[in-house]
């Protein structure tokens, strides 16, 4: 006879798990359509932040939910976390390739695997461990392949390293917030915080940006709905469903994607070392999606044939 609690729990994990490979395909998006764009990254993030603030508000009408001050009170530090973010990775996209961007940046989930497993006391399996030291071996690999392009800096290389301990925190504090906070309400929250804390920050430090060309604005729209709305909706459902070392490894993806988009529509180059690294990310990180999921349908399948 079923048990409808480990059903239901294997389900969403299931669920949770094609939610995070949704998103890190959306977020892949997002460095490709900065670059193509002519605002500078304080700036971008400035607009993408109230883009979405407005996208949120909308989101919260329509679902007639209500944001009271208390629970933004609560989730304001998500959207500094947020907004100091995306500042230090679209400022990193714009003076460096988005290969090392990207390939810097897959560093973060191997950092909030580790902090997991140490914090949040989640056991990681021993073979989704391996795949996991192997898939870091493809990052580093792709790292090598980038390191002579001739569009990568050693300044927005150090901006995408910092760029991983703002990405990391918020991550954490999204996954604490998240157990209090519905995901449209918590977004929102971390829009709206967001953008009242970078506005003076973009002023002060970038200046008085110009009106935006119909180009700029339909790529921060574009920037603020998909990788901004539908991917962060979707990571912040998925954490109260799915392990943050395994999302963690699946976001891994998202250097590869990222580079192939920009070999696709911005011309960047992809080295043979590249290829190979990449394909080795992937390969792990599908691995780990493959064997989770046989896990969750042994779980269910002992679940339907246990007794009473």
């Amino acid at each position: 006879m079923p048990v409808p609690g480990v059903l239901a729990r294997s389900s969403n994990r299931t669920l949770g798990t094609l939610a995070v490979a949704v998103a890190t395909c959306v977020w892949a998006t997002g460095s490709v359509i900065v670059k193509w764009s002519s605002i500078t990254g304080l700036h971008f993030a400035m607009f993408r932040l109230w883009s979405g603030a407005v996208i949120s508000c909308l989101a919260l009408l329509i679902t007639r939910r209500r944001l009271p001050w208390a629970t933004f009170r609560a989730c304001a530090l998500g959207g500094v976390l947020f907004a100091t973010d995306i500042a230090l990775h679209f400022s990193a996209v714009k003076r460096t390739s988005i290969a090392n961007v990207a390939v810097i940046g897959s560093l973060a989930p191997v950092v909030i695997a580790i902090a997991s497993a140490r914090l949040l006391h989640e056991k990681v399996p021993r073979h989704d461990a391996v795949l996991a030291g192997v898939a870091f071996v493809g990052v580093l690999a792709v790292a090598i392949g980038t390191s002579n392009d001739a569009g990568a800096s050693l300044g927005g290389d150090v901006l995408a390293v910092i760029n991983i301990v703002s990405w990391s925190s918020y991550w954490f504090f999204s996954r604490r917030a998240r157990a209090q906070t519905g995901p449209i309400e918590y977004f929102a929250c971390v829009m709206l915080a967001g953008a009242a804390f970078i506005t003076p920050v973009a002023l002060i430090f970038g200046g008085v940006p110009a009106v935006p060309s119909a180009r700029d604005v339909f790529a921060v729209v574009t920037v603020a709905a998909l990788p901004g709305f539908v991917g962060h909706s979707l990571v912040i459902w998925s954490h109260a469903h799915v392990e943050s070392w395994r999302s963690a490894l699946i976001t891994q993806a998202t250097p590869v994607i990222a580079t192939l988009l920009a070999f696709a529509f911005l011309h960047e180059p992809i080295s043979p070392i590249v290829a190979v690294g990449g394909g080795v990310v992937i390969a792990c990180t599908a691995a780990v999606i493959v064997h989770a999921a046989r896990r969750e349908a042994s779980v269910a399948d002992v679940a339907v044939e246990s007794p009473g």
